[in-house]
Formats: C-alpha cells, sequence, structure tokens
C-alpha cells in the first residue's frame, strides 16, 4: 500500500505539477539551472487532488498541533490552499504578504490575527526557506506563536534546513525529494540514468549545469 507521501508524489506528477528536463534546463529567477520544475498552484484546478491536499494538510495539523487557533497561508502560492484547510479544520485564515502593502493600512499580514494565538504556517513549496521564513518572521512579530510549518514539498536544499533550525521552526511536508524521485522513476516520468544529474543538481543547484 502507498503512503502519504507516495501518493502526494504521484498526485503532482501526474498533471504535470512536477516536471523534469534535464536535457534543456528551466531557469529559476534565482538564476539557477534546474532539471526540475514544481508548481504546485496547477493542483487547485483538479478537485479531487485539491481534496486529498486540505484533507492531508488537516490530518497532519491534527496530529501534530492540535493546539492550533489560527492557519496561515503564504502568499501567494498557499492562500488557496491554506483557506481550505482551515475551513477543513473549522479553524480562522490569514495570509502573509512578501512585503506590506504601500498603500492603505500597510498590511503585511491579512486577516484577523490575535496577539498571542498558535499559529501553523501552511505554504506549497520550498527552495531555499528564505520566502518561507520571512512569513514566520511577520507572524511572530505581530505577536503569534508559531506551532511549525506544514507545504506540500521541499526540494530539500541544506540551506532550507539549516535555515528552519536556525529560526526554530519545525517542518512538516507532504512529500519529499527522494520519494517525487522514486516515483517519478516507476511511473516513467524519469529515466533512471537522469538521476544521478538530480542528486547532484540538489546538492549544488548554484554550480549545476555551468
Amino acid at each position: 500500500m502507498e503512503n502519504l507521501e507516495q501518493l502526494t508524489a504521484k498526485n503532482l506528477l501526474q498533471i504535470n505539477a512536477i516536471i523534469f528536463n534535464p536535457a534543456n534546463p528551466f531557469l529559476w529567477s534565482s538564476g539557477w539551472k534546474s532539471p526540475i520544475y514544481c508548481d504546485n498552484r496547477k493542483t487547485l484546478s483538479y478537485p479531487g487532488i485539491r481534496k486529498f491536499l486540505k484533507e492531508s494538510f488537516a490530518n497532519s495539523i491534527k496530529k501534530q498541533h492540535p493546539e492550533a487557533d489560527v492557519i496561515a497561508g503564504v502568499a501567494t502560492g498557499a492562500i488557496a490552499i491554506g483557506a481550505l484547510t482551515a475551513e477543513e479544520l473549522g479553524l480562522p485564515f490569514v495570509y502573509v504578504r512578501s512585503k506590506s502593502k504601500g498603500h492603505g493600512l500597510e498590511n503585511m499580514i491579512e486577516g484577523d490575527l490575535k496577539q498571542g494565538q498558535k499559529v501553523v504556517v501552511i505554504e506549497d513549496l520550498i527552495s531555499t526557506g528564505k520566502s518561507s521564513l520571512n512569513a514566520v518572521h511577520a507572524l511572530r512579530e505581530a505577536g503569534a506563536e508559531v506551532l511549525g510549518m506544514n507545504a506540500i514539498f521541499s526540494y530539500g536544499f541544506q540551506v532550507a534546513i539549516d535555515r528552519f533550525k536556525k529560526a526554530d521552526c519545525p517542518i512538516q511536508t507532504l512529500t519529499d525529494y527522494e520519494t517525487t524521485i522514486e516515483i517519478a522513476v516507476k511511473e516513467g516520468y524519469l529515466k533512471k540514468e537522469d538521476t544521478d544529474s538530480l542528486t547532484k543538481w540538489r546538492k549544488d543547484p548554484a554550480n549545476w549545469g555551468k
């Protein structure tokens, strides 16, 4: 029987939310070349997968953080899935912008967040962890107690692992890089001979392909 990590990876692969192209790498905004690309916003277009993700997040949060008062989504990719998860749990929802608005109330956190509330942060994707942790820092500065972050997928970069550890923010993902590669090979989305290249990329993404 397939576990949660394997089922999540299979769902993401079948809708091309995660795709591979080692021969013609993708270019990230950071300037990195990558043999893999992940766009989990595609999951919102598939009701069955959307339902699977919100229920998986809700079950994980009930198990890991039953004391949670609020669910927070990281803008923009995790706003929808965060709101769906909050609805599933019957909890309030807020979302965190990448920076404060330059007009009106100039909010960085949208919604009603009270001092001392316990928050679980939802993220769609974690790469280096920088933008994800910006949301955690904003919530803490607003007086919230961040219990941890739940994400659909993480590349598992060491820099992200180190940043989350330094920030003292536990992280839980529905699937991981190794599982996704394993399922991709098994289901024919990736050639086995390309896995070495993907392993090397994950170890040193800044210099891969140069």
